[in-house]
């Protein structure tokens, strides 16, 4: 096993962490209207209203690691929604149509959903308690 073996998790949970909340910007900016945006959009709005929902909650639960497979898979087929429903009309390629963000967002999340939260995750600390109380209950 060598260092970058020993340190997968680590690193995992790393990306993890900055990913999530960078998303979790991402998503105020549109709910809020902070962090230099032009003004909040309303929940109600298709599809930026709920967009910036999953993108505020879905960054939130992966920041901290909590149901991360789900909120990823969810988080990766939004942003795949937004490249090519929103995006790919304008253009073929991501540099073209100004969908590079949500392209990666969308295959970063879906490498999460499949890698699993890594180190420092509440789904780590859930997964351990229920252990224990399943050994005490045998």
């Amino acid at each position: 096993m060598n260092i970058f073996d020993r340190g997968r998790d680590h690193a995992i949970a790393v990306f993890r962490i900055v990913v999530g909340v960078l998303f979790m910007c991402h998503g105020a900016q549109k709910l809020f209207g902070v962090l230099g945006s032009k003004g909040a959009v309303s929940i109600t709005d298709w599809p930026s209203g709920p967009a910036g929902l999953i993108e505020f909650v879905g960054g939130a639960l992966i920041t901290i690691g909590l149901g991360t497979r789900i909120a990823a898979l969810i988080s990766s087929g939004a942003m795949a929604y937004a490249y090519f429903v929103v995006h790919q009309p304008a253009g073929l390629l991501p540099i073209q149509n100004k969908g590079e963000l949500a392209a990666v967002y969308a295959w970063v999340f879906l490498l999460l959903a499949f890698t699993g939260p890594g180190s420092y995750a509440v789904d780590k600390v859930l997964a351990v308690r229920k252990r224990e109380q399943e050994l005490v209950k045998a």
